[in-house]
């Protein structure tokens, strides 16, 4: 039977941890702060933003939600940036995203201080991570997903890991948290296009799919004893539930997570580590900014 990996516990131990340090940080005269901006009307991105400012509130940060209309021009959301930049009463800057598509959102990311840059998307964290510079903002959702594989009790160490997807937002950071120093997995990034995925999966201690395809990780894809890490989050139409769809993730839970020895679940899984790591870089950037 597998260990289901209790995203929600984790998370709550993780604020909890970042409630203290808020406390003494603001013994010492700072008080933390995080600004978020929202271009548009994205019905989830308002809830995620709402979300993150009540965080913030329950924690104690001074926190700055900026909305703004989806015709907000690219020079009008760089002022923002750059006010947010000069302002000292904020550490951290987070740019909701998808913003509308005449953002070009890269040259967002690179208008941001890498100082504030909390999502851990500049250029300049991206190299830090490489590094394995500790002053570096380590995305928040695979560092989530390390904090997580920490809590079960997986060693990483010497282990086969399969990272399935490749992106900037967690696949690349994935791999690079996996192969630092003190994890030293042998990691291997896969993707939709890979040849013989399934064969490439069930030669992994380790699964981390990361790929927006609704339960492509299916049983026949893991070994037994295996730990599968989902990161997707995924809405399927469902007739049967009132609100007409339900949330899978990347893996096909109820026939993968007989087979593992542990598993997270979606929701309750990732998700709720994504904020909690948000809210742990903001207090770093807080004690690094002074």
């Amino acid at each position: 039977m597998s260990n289901v990996i209790d995203g929600k516990a984790v998370s709550a131990a993780v604020l909890e941890e970042c409630r203290a340090e808020v406390g003494q940080l603001k013994a010492d005269g700072i008080t933390p702060g995080l600004a978020v901006v929202l271009v548009g009307e994205d019905p989830a991105s308002k809830i995620y933003v709402g979300s993150k400012v009540r965080t913030c509130g329950d924690l104690g940060l001074h926190s700055r939600k900026i909305e703004l209309s989806a015709e907000t021009t690219q020079d009008e959301l760089l002022r923002v940036v750059e006010e947010l930049n000069a302002d000292p009463a904020i550490h951290g800057i987070l740019v909701q995203s998808p913003p509308p598509p005449h953002i070009d959102e890269e040259a967002i990311v690179r208008a941001i201080d890498p100082r504030k840059d909390v999502d851990g998307f500049h250029p300049e964290n991206v190299a830090k991570l490489v590094l394995e510079d500790q002053s570096a903002f380590v995305p928040c959702t695979p560092a989530g997903c390390m904090r997580l594989l920490e809590e079960a009790g997986v060693e990483t160490k010497g282990a086969n890991a399969v990272v399935i997807g490749r992106s900037m937002i967690v696949g690349k950071p994935m791999a690079l948290l996996l192969m630092a120093k003190g994890s030293d997995a042998t990691v291997t990034v896969a993707h939709s296009r890979s040849r013989d995925l399934p064969a490439i999966c069930r030669g992994a201690d380790i699964v981390i799919a990361a790929v927006g395809r609704p339960e492509m990780v299916t049983a026949d894809w893991v070994r037994d004893g295996a730990v599968v890490i989902d990161v997707g989050i995924n809405r399927v139409d469902d007739a049967s539930k009132k609100r007409g769809y339900r949330l899978t993730g990347d893996v096909a839970y109820d026939e993968v997570a007989p087979k593992c020895s542990a598993i997270t679940p979606v929701p309750g899984g990732v998700g709720p580590m994504t904020i909690a790591m948000l809210m742990k870089n903001t207090l770093k950037a807080a004690r690094q900014l002074g």
